[in-house]
């Protein structure tokens, strides 16, 4: 996803003339990540004949791999999961009915410049476009993040809205990737969220800590901690070869700081759509402290129907997991549609009219 100008950490904070400016570890570590879709084949000793197709694919969504996360993939393997997430193929040019650009109703949702309010209690608010990683199945790929704020000052109108309606108690920091900000400015976008009264929660969604683990700072950490508000922390994993070495050390550093940490993965056709996938992900998650939570229908976002995976066998899947772990390992099968109040659960081969409404 393109960045926007909101001091993601590709945009830090200006020095005075007396400071240096210096970049934070995990900065560096995002700088180094890999932005051509050649390279990642080369470096993976990949077969030539994926060049093309995954040059063509990634002119409309640009490529971007961490090397943390290259570090767990199986050179070789063309069929390897974590690669299957970010290489661009051919079938992402390919027109599926039903599959469009904006596949959960986010345009219809924006209620002000930045901020999307779906359901009933909480808000979401885009903070930036850039993310650390491109998953080629983002259901926000054709989001027009150029539209979006840039500047602490044009998110007024969010904030004002925010502070105008009473009925919301919890904001979800989204984008892109809301870990993609400084801390200086998280902290700012939290002080101003905590001076609204009627708010006491605050959702962070991101996939850097299992991407980009040392964005997981002491720092970062000091700043959920200190803040009036409850923090709540989702993250994305879809695979347990992503729960490996320094990202299973940064969600255990999420969890034993005391902040309540949730899993949502998406179901992915050649990622993760066997029982014995989903097994070993939700035990590494839950061993690390990571409750599974979600496991989303894929979103019928234009470029992704190469994802698909009927809903027949994720309800197969979810009834093979009841058998195999206790019940809090078991994810809630959702889809999200345009225009409902709420994720809407999938079972016995049907979607519920059941609302969760705790989290969307």
């Amino acid at each position: 996803m393109p960045p926007n100008d909101f001091m993601t950490a590709a945009t830090p904070p200006a020095s005075s003339p007396t400071e240096p400016r210096e970049r934070a570890p995990w900065a560096a570590s995002l700088a180094q990540a890999i932005r051509d879709p050649e390279i990642l084949i080369t470096r993976l000793g990949l077969a030539d004949t994926l060049r093309e197709p995954a040059r063509a694919a990634a002119r409309h969504f640009p490529v971007m791999v961490p090397e943390s996360y290259l570090a767990r993939m199986r050179p070789g393997d063309p069929h390897d999961p974590l690669l299957l997430q970010v290489l661009p193929l051919a079938a992402e040019d390919d027109e599926v009915p039903g599959f469009q650009p904006d596949a959960v109703g986010d345009h219809a949702a924006r209620s002000a410049p930045g901020l999307l309010h779906k359901y009933a209690g909480r808000v979401l608010l885009v903070t930036t476009g850039a993310c650390a990683v491109h998953c080629r199945y983002c259901f926000r790929r054709h989001y027009p993040y150029g539209e979006e704020p840039r500047r602490m000052s044009d998110w007024e109108p969010a904030f004002e809205a925010i502070a105008a309606d009473d009925s919301i108690d919890e904001v979800i920091l989204s984008g892109g990737d809301p870990l993609m900000l400084t801390d200086q400015r998280l902290a700012e976008i939290l002080s101003r969220l905590e001076a609204i009264p009627h708010l006491a929660r605050i959702r962070f969604h991101s996939r850097l800590p299992i991407v980009l683990p040392d964005r997981i700072t002491d720092d970062f950490l000091q700043l959920l901690q200190g803040t009036r508000l409850q923090p709540i922390f989702v993250v994305h994993a879809n695979h347990p070869a992503e729960i490996e070495g320094d990202c299973r050390d940064a969600l255990t550093r999420l969890v034993r700081s005391g902040i309540p940490t949730l899993n949502q993965a998406v179901l992915l056709r050649g990622v993760n759509d066997r029982a014995e996938v989903l097994e070993e992900l939700s035990r590494k998650l839950i061993n690390a402290g990571v409750m599974p939570y979600y496991l989303h229908q894929l979103d019928r976002v234009a470029g992704a129907a190469h994802f698909e995976v009927d809903e027949r066998e994720g309800l197969s899947l979810i009834e093979q997991l009841r058998e195999r772990l206790p019940g809090y390992g078991v994810p809630q099968y959702v889809r999200e549609r345009s225009g409902e109040a709420s994720k809407t659960p999938i079972v016995n081969g049907s979607e519920s009219r059941h609302v969760a409404r705790e989290m969307p």
